[in-house]
């Protein structure tokens, strides 16, 4: 199935450059602000994941305000700022809100209009709160186990070329799914798991939550 959507595509770059501009600067030293929509509970998540990788404390601040209020907030931007309507819609549809239960959106404050923010509790969420612990999935380990770099390789090949378990909710081409299966490959080197066999399911859960 050959298809392209311009939006999508921008909108995906945009969150990986946000998240490998993360990646970057993240460390025990520096408070780094993402202020962007994170709409998307399976990007919040890869955050989180990054952030239990540098092994410091995070929070979450959701501002919290209507679909209508958001139109009118929109309309006053300047031109090369606006949303269009149709854009506009389909982010507020898509929109997945942060829940506290996750571990990735606490602490979770949140924020309406006119409501003052809590700066004291959110630089104590920052600066006091213990370090998340590193497991196994976050924490890097050594490429020493043996053939895990073919492994890596073979399995997402496979994973790839049989389309096997895969949600599909729009068209794709050959070159994205490999462009996926190299940036999943660049993150596994980077956080490998000692468990090869799990490589295939990790796979699946990367190609599902990129193309939603």
């Amino acid at each position: 199935m050959l298809g392209y959507d311009p939006y999508s595509q921008r909108e995906k770059h945009l969150r990986g450059a946000l998240r490998s501009e993360v990646e970057r600067k993240i460390n025990k030293d520096h408070i780094v602000i993402l202020d962007s929509l994170n709409y998307i509970k399976g990007y919040r998540y890869e955050l989180f994941c990054l952030i239990k990788h540098a092994q410091t404390p995070h929070c979450l601040v959701y501002c919290l305000t209507t679909a209508a209020l958001s139109s009118d907030w929109n309309k006053e931007r300047e031109d090369d700022y606006r949303y269009s309507q149709e854009i506009l819609d389909a982010l507020i549809l898509r929109f997945e809100a942060p829940d506290s239960r996750n571990r990735w959106d606490s602490p979770l404050f949140t924020i309406q209009k006119e409501e003052r923010l809590p700066f004291e509790t959110i630089s104590d969420a920052i600066l006091k709160r213990k370090v998340p612990p590193p497991n196994q999935s976050t924490q890097s380990q050594p490429l020493s186990s043996s053939n895990f770099l073919y492994e890596l390789d073979r399995v997402t090949q496979d994973v790839i070329m049989p389309l096997q378990h895969i949600d599909v909710t729009r068209c794709l081409n050959i070159a994205e799914l490999g462009k996926l299966r190299r940036q999943f490959i660049t993150y596994t080197k980077m956080h490998p798991t000692e468990n090869i066999g799990q490589i295939a399911n990790m796979f699946v859960q990367y190609l599902n939550k990129s193309m939603h």
